[in-house]
Formats: C-alpha cells, structure tokens, sequence
C-alpha cells in the first residue's frame, strides 16, 4: 500500500513539499470551460436534513437561471437511492430544460445501473475510489480487484447505452502513476472502442490538493490535470474537478485545474456540503466570467438561492460568506462610506446591484461616522446631502449616544427613521 506517510503523518497536518521533477506544468487553459452541480448528492451529505423534492426543483430552477442562456451549468448530480430523490429527478426532468442536464451517482455495483435505467437517465458518476486508503481500509479489496471492478460496473454502462462520469475518490492521496493512469488508460480504451462518452472527475475528497505546479504528485492539482492528460491520454474536455474545503484552498484548486486544461468544474451551492463543504457553485461562476469575459450568467440567482436555503431550508447563511452573505456589499466603516459616497467602485467590487441584486448598503454604527449616515440619508432622501450640514450633524449626534451606552448592533432603518424625526428630517413618504 502506498500511504505517502511522508507527506500525510496523520499524527500532525499534512506537510507541504515542493519538488524538483524537471519543468512545472505550464498554465494551458481549458478552451471551454463550464460548470456542473453536485447540491443534490455531495451537498445532501452535509450534517442537515434532506432536502425535500419540491426545495430541490427551487434550486434546479435557480442552477437553470444561473448558468445563462448558453447553459454553462451543464449537469445536476441526484442520487437515486430513496423515494424522495427519485421524486425530484422526475419533477427536474419534466421541466424540460438541456441544462443542467439530469444525472446521478451510483457505486461500482452493476446492480446500481437498474436505478439509473429506471430513472431513463443517459449519464450517470461511478464511484471508483482510487486511494489505497480507500481500495484497502475501506473497501477491503486490493489494486487489481479494485481495477477489475470498476472495469465490468464501466463496461455495463456503456453496453447499455449510458454515458459515465468515472469518479477518482480520495484523488489527491492516490499513487497516480501506479494505478490512477493504467486506470484511466483502460478507460480511454473503452470509451474509444464502445463509442460511449467516459469522463473522469478528479475528486479532492479530503481538500488536500495544493493549487501550485511545484508540489508533487497527488496533491498538485496542476500536476494531477496534465497527467491525466498527457499519460493517460483523455482529452482536458472529458476531465471535471470535484473539490473540498478543508483547507480553505477550494476556490483556488478549482481555479488551478481550469487554467491548466481540466473543462469541468463541480460545485454546490453556497460550497454547502459534507465537513467544511465543496466548491461554491456561485463563486465559479464569477471567476467563469473572469477567466471567459461572459457576460451573460445570471448571477443573481445565486442571491436567490441564499434566500432559499434560509427561507425553506433553516440554514443561516455566514454573513461574510462571498457573493451571497448579507455583509458582501455593506460596509461599517466611515473611512469607506465616504469613499463610495464619492465613487461607488472605490469600495466595490463590481456592480453587486445589477449583478447579484445586492445594492452597497452602509450599517450605521459608531464607525460609520458623519460619512456613514450621510450615505444612509441620501438613500433614504433620494438626493445628494451634505456631510457637512445641519441634517447630518444632527443625525451623526445622536447616533454616537445611541451607542453610548455600549450598544454593540448596527442600528435598523427603522431607528434611524425616528431618530431622522425627533432631529427635524422627514424621511417617510
């Protein structure tokens, strides 16, 4: 078994290690990249309860919506096992839409392709779990009947007629020249010989890839897409990587694959998943239009879909979460009120107004300062105001006895509707 103890000691946090094995890869970025989605499998698997089918059709919806009249949201990954996920999957596909197309996740288990049938499903992810950590401790099988049973579940599918997406769990721990690319050889074989389309998903299982050229293999997130690549031979247009949190590097691993040559990125939305959670859907998608210069994604759902999961699923969402968080476009700071009073893109990160539906607002506390309350009164007024003048003056004073006493939360409109009253500035229509 290979554990690369050198590199996951388990007794401490995994070592970073840099290595001199002749040139780093190159950044060669994917010619077409695009997003798929895995909320209703990877995402289901985080410590909450399940989602119900009508839940799940509001947030399909809102992937639809998403992903822009071209679809770059390709795919929504279901799982099949309950009553409840197969009611969904019927309610998403009768919505008719080519994107996200509908697909699903099984084991390496021949019996597991009769769902899929069933579901008149023409992809669907095979587990294909490609660490020692998993072909041994978990599976309690060795390499090669590991190898011989992801080969029959795969030659079934494709004999059947279905697309699949073979799923390289716990990647990033794998030894990829010893068994990952012969795997994945005997993959393109297949693929080549049936006609039958086989992707790979290169699964970051644990969050352990490193988004740099310079660290070895299996945690280089670039080293692992060039491999798969130029050893194994699939196309970077047949390869999609699926990634964690646990490290804090999911943003910036997925980022990593796309620029050296890997098509596909999988996320969730809000990154809403098992442990620390995956890739944020939402956050991909602005870095899409990054890497694309698109323009035409509709970010806003992604507002929406925050609204959805505090509304229908009881889940707070962390308010400096990027993108959907209540704070992404609201500042306390005075020095930063009076700044975007001047120009709004001296503190703004792109328009968030027209493209999230999330208006730069300013929270009136201590620090908002004269600047603060006079970017909240000219909201409220629908003018220009002074910060000089009377009107803020006034407003500024009593805010600072306000908090006087200690107050600690920012003050609602409500408030500062009657505080603007009692100081002689009629703000209601």
């Amino acid at each position: 078994m290979e554990l690369f103890r050198e590199t996951f000691p388990y007794t401490a946090p995994p070592l970073w290690r840099v290595e001199d094995t002749g040139p780093a890869p190159a950044p060669a970025p994917a010619r077409h990249p695009f997003l798929t989605d895995t909320s209703f499998r990877d995402g289901q698997q985080a410590a909450t309860a399940p989602y119900a089918p009508g839940q799940i059709l509001r947030l399909y919806d809102l992937l639809h919506r998403l992903g822009g009249p071209r679809g770059v949201v390709r795919q929504a990954e279901f799982f099949l096992y309950e009553p409840r996920d197969r009611e969904a999957v019927e309610l998403c596909l009768a919505r008719g839409y080519t994107a996200p197309e509908v697909t699903a996740w099984i084991r390496a288990d021949p019996r597991d392709l009769a769902l899929v049938r069933a579901a008149g499903l023409r992809e669907t992810g095979i587990l294909t779990s490609s660490s020692d950590y998993h072909i041994y401790w978990k599976l309690g099988w060795d390499r090669t009947e590991a190898m011989r049973r992801y080969l029959e579940v795969a030659e079934a599918a494709v004999t059947a007629g279905i697309r699949i997406r073979c799923h390289l769990e716990d990647l990033t721990r794998a030894d990829v020249p010893g068994f990952v690319v012969p795997l994945a050889m005997r993959l393109a074989e297949l693929s080549a010989q049936s006609g039958v389309e086989i992707r790979l998903r290169l699964c970051d299982t644990l969050g352990l890839g490193l988004p740099f050229p310079s660290a070895p293999l299996p945690r280089s997130v670039p080293r692992l897409v060039r491999a798969l690549i130029e050893q194994a031979g699939f196309p970077g247009e047949r390869l999609e990587w699926h990634g964690h949190n646990d490290f804090g590097l999911a943003v910036a691993n997925a980022m990593a694959a796309w620029l050296h040559g890997c098509a596909a990125v999988n996320g969730t939305w809000l990154g809403f998943g098992e442990r620390t959670g995956n890739v944020p859907i939402e956050a991909m998608a602005v870095a899409y239009c990054g890497l694309t210069g698109s323009a035409d994604l509709d970010l806003a759902a992604a507002t929406e879909a925050a609204r959805v999961f505090e509304r229908d699923l009881g889940y707070a969402v962390p308010p400096m979460t990027p993108f959907v968080g209540s704070q992404m476009a609201r500042t306390a700071a005075g020095i930063h009120a009076d700044g975007i009073r001047k120009n709004e893109e001296v503190y703004s990160i792109f328009d968030t107004g027209a493209l999230l539906g999330r208006p730069l607002e300013v929270a009136v506390t201590d620090r908002a300062g004269a600047a603060g309350v006079a970017f909240w009164l000219a909201r409220r007024l629908g003018r220009e105001v002074d910060k000089k003048g009377p009107e803020v003056t006034a407003l500024t004073e009593w805010v600072r006895q306000a908090f006087a006493g200690g107050r600690r939360e920012p003050l609602s409109d409500q408030e500062l509707e009657a505080a603007a009253e009692q100081v002689g500035i009629t703000v209601r229509a």
